[in-house]
């Protein structure tokens, strides 16, 4: 899905996403293994869980930070192609009856329904491994091996147990809790913001020369993207269809599970989001206007309608 169809007013944007997506796009298909290749099966299900959906909003902010940075182009697409294994992989196995038992995704059966249940794990088991793969072996222009050792490091911490699938974890085990905003927004940093967070740092992993204080700035953008992000999804599981978001829409309340719109009313949680959208500019102020496209994306991510 283009950002074209829900961001009409916002030309910029719609032309940098755009173009950031033809790449991400053209990349996947050169990284991904061939469908013919073997065992066939298991790569038509990497190539169905990777391909042909999403808005690829995690590149998008590898490619933004880039452009801020004035990166290289080579090293910015391979960095976009592990987040997105990472993030197609945690679709993937999130949709399994054993997690959130989804039977939708991106409008298309999800990759269970598709390609069989143990298909699936084994798509998604093969996606994060081909992540690492990458960042280790593919070519990345100037950026250096402590670079790419750094980059793996952020990208394993964000996926495992300290990042997305503990966070994961905690979701689960909140089922039919009552959460405080304390805990909600713990568990959104690793579940949902770890990923984002690391996708803005491998973008500046492959600039040659960043200083420290962009460095921490825009590590404070994506730890306030990555809320905002979980915030209005919780907000778009209520006010969303299943034709807009994709997948089930309602998903969340029918599984009782703890929301920003459940604790704060809807009101209170698009306040959260707009609170967070406003730290996230605040944190750019000292960056000029090539981080504009972060901006930008900050602003879509908290008035997305799907």
């Amino acid at each position: 899905m283009s950002l074209s169809t829900v961001t009409p007013d916002h030309p910029e944007l719609n032309q940098f996403a755009g173009q950031c997506q033809q790449r991400v796009e053209q990349a996947l298909q050169r990284v991904l293994p061939a469908a013919d290749t073997l065992p066939s099966q298991l790569h038509q299900a990497m190539r169905y869980a990777v391909l042909g959906g999403g808005k690829r909003i995690r590149p998008l902010l590898v490619y933004a930070v880039g452009k801020a940075l004035a990166a290289d182009e080579q090293a910015l697409d391979i960095a976009a192609c592990a987040v997105e294994c990472i993030h197609a992989y945690s679709l993937v196995h999130d949709d399994l009856p054993a997690m959130d038992n989804d039977d939708l995704r991106r409008g298309k059966p999800a990759c269970h329904k598709a390609w069989g249940e143990a298909g699936a794990i084994l798509a998604g088991d093969a996606l994060q491994a081909l992540a690492f793969y990458l960042l280790a072996h593919a070519p990345m222009g100037k950026v250096t091996a402590v670079h790419r050792l750094q980059m793996i490091e952020r990208l394993g911490v964000a996926a495992g147990s300290r990042g997305m699938v503990g966070g994961q974890s905690m979701d689960l085990a909140a089922v039919g809790r009552q959460l405080d905003i304390a805990e909600l927004e713990d568990m959104h940093i690793h579940k949902t913001g770890a990923l984002i967070r690391a996708a803005v740092l491998l973008g500046t992993l492959c600039a040659e020369h960043v200083r420290d204080s962009e460095q921490r700035a825009l590590d404070h953008y994506g730890k306030y993207i990555g809320l905002a992000f979980q915030v209005q999804d919780d907000i778009l599981d209520v006010t969303g269809s299943t034709e807009q978001l994709g997948k089930q829409a309602g998903a969340d309340h029918a599984l009782n599970k703890p929301t920003y719109p459940a604790l704060l009313g809807l009101q209170g949680a698009r306040e959260r989001a707009r609170e967070l959208h406003q730290a996230a500019l605040d944190s750019l102020a000292a960056l000029d206007q090539r981080a504009d496209p972060l901006r930008w994306l900050s602003e879509y991510i908290v008035g997305r309608t799907s």
